[in-house]
């Protein structure tokens, strides 16, 4: 059943790669799904945090925000420790505006990584532009 689940997420990074988004997330889902239904023995937190973070990579992808936010927020969930979906979660909140909260998430992604360039520079765009919004009245 382990090699089954390893080989299922393989394929899935393979399909990730290839640019294959439909077959990508059908292969994550699957993977996912195995990993909620193993009692005795859980999947390694770090495959599985993988999994929904590219999983929501291909939904944000597809502009699916909400949902793609909920597999990232997932991913968290998984691996607190994993940094690129407070990143990509991030991304989100300061696309829908939601400063404040993709502050939190980039200062958390810097928390864990100090050499996150990507989230420093959106960290200073976030500030900035929070800034521009609550000097406008809104």
């Amino acid at each position: 059943m382990e090699k089954e689940s390893n080989d299922i997420l393989k394929q899935a990074h393979m399909e990730f790669s290839n640019k294959n988004f439909k077959q990508a997330e059908e292969l994550y889902s699957h993977f996912v799904t195995s990993c909620e239904k193993k009692q005795s023995r859980k999947c390694d937190a770090t495959d599985l945090a993988v999994a929904l973070n590219n999983r929501g990579q291909i939904k944000y992808l597809r502009v699916d925000f909400k949902e793609a936010m909920e597999d990232y927020t997932l991913a968290i969930e998984a691996n607190k420790e994993f940094e690129v979906p407070y990143y990509n979660r991030g991304l989100i909140h300061y696309r829908l505006g939601f400063f404040e909260d993709a502050e939190k998430d980039f200062k958390k992604v810097l928390e864990l990584n100090p050499n996150f360039e990507d989230a420093k520079q959106s960290l200073q765009q976030t500030i900035i532009d929070h800034q521009e919004k609550m000097n406008r009245g809104y």
